[in-house]
């Protein structure tokens, strides 16, 4: 089960349908969404919503936890452990000064999950399984 959301049908195509939802609690710090109260979320229609209907709409916990944690703490681990690389890369193979090496390495690592973001990011806007749902109508 996940978080469920009221929102009003705005456009339906190809089971799929674009709903105006009010915002939750959990996007009130994030800003990333235009527009203070409500947001437009393309879900999946399984249940055959029409225009102007009132629906609510699920999306799973996990998908959002596993999505938070990717564009959040992966580029951190990422950067820690670039920087563990670039010290075991100068201690023991250069033995010279690791900064630069530390430096590097924390970037390097930083920019590969960087790429991985945008992967994730593409797959997950494909994949059926990663979108919000239509549950059931309203009204």
């Amino acid at each position: 089960m996940g978080k469920q959301q009221e929102g009003i049908v705005l456009e339906v195509f190809d089971g799929m349908a674009k709903v105006k939802a009010s915002r939750h609690s959990d996007c009130e710090n994030c800003g990333s969404c235009p527009g203070n109260d409500a947001i437009v979320v393309e879900v999946l229609n399984p249940v055959g919503a029409k225009r102007g209907q009132r629906v609510i709409i699920e999306g799973k916990e996990v998908n959002m936890l596993k999505a938070a944690f990717i564009v959040y703490m992966l580029p951190l681990i990422a950067a820690v452990a670039g920087v563990f690389a670039g010290t075991y890369l100068a201690t023991t193979k250069m033995e010279t000064d690791p900064i630069w090496y530390q430096v590097a390495g924390g970037v390097v690592a930083v920019v590969i999950s960087l790429i991985y973001i945008r992967y994730f990011d593409r797959n997950a806007r494909t994949d059926d399984t990663m979108r919000p749902v239509i549950t059931r109508i309203l009204s």
